[in-house]
């Protein structure tokens, strides 16, 4: 988080690259724009999941782009695995490795959909997501369809950005109300 105003220091002063636009929504919470905590935007998504933005490019189509491309890769990852499968029975290398493989891809791909969704409700934690990367990366059609699902109800990871921004929000505008007036004018106490 900023010093200054209380974003992740990462998005401060970011663009969303999607519509060129500055990230930070006017007339949010009735401070005038550019002051104040900027939202963090999300994949896919830039800022439009604040104010969930209509028009063709806006929040409900990205969702809706969102849901169906990670429907089509997972159905297009799932037809590659199944290739693979074709592979090991055409080399015959027998029983027990085609069912450690199927065992081992279907393991992957459920702590991926478990981690995946785990991460849109809370920030992960650094140097296990560095541990993981292997299993992640194996169990990736786990990822897509947390994706998936995620996108039906809401912008993947917008629940847990929407609860920091409201968080930052609120310490700004107190921190911004507790310092109205001159300080120079103070009376002093002596």
């Amino acid at each position: 988080m900023s010093d200054e105003n209380g974003t992740p220091g990462t998005s401060a002063g970011s663009r969303d690259t999607s519509t060129g636009a500055a990230s930070t929504p006017a007339g949010r919470s009735g401070s005038p724009a550019g002051t104040g905590p900027r939202p963090e935007p999300l994949r896919f998504f830039g800022t439009t999941w604040v104010d969930h933005d209509p028009g063709l490019r806006g929040y409900a189509a990205r969702r809706i782009a969102v849901a169906v491309g990670s429907l089509a890769a997972a159905v297009v990852s799932c037809l590659v695995l199944r290739f693979a499968y074709d592979g090991i029975a055409i080399a015959d290398l027998g029983s027990f490795v085609t069912l450690l493989v199927v065992v081992m891809f279907a393991v992957c791909t459920a702590l991926a959909f478990r981690h995946t969704w785990e991460g849109f409700t809370k920030r992960p934690d650094p140097d296990r997501q560095a541990s993981l990367r292997g299993l992640l990366a194996v169990g990736f059609v786990g990822s897509l369809l947390a994706y998936f699902f995620r996108s039906l109800t809401e912008a993947p990871g917008e629940r847990l950005h929407r609860e920091e921004y409201d968080t930052a929000r609120e310490q700004y505008e107190r921190r911004s109300t507790r310092r109205t007036g001159n300080p120079s004018k103070k009376r002093r106490r002596n």
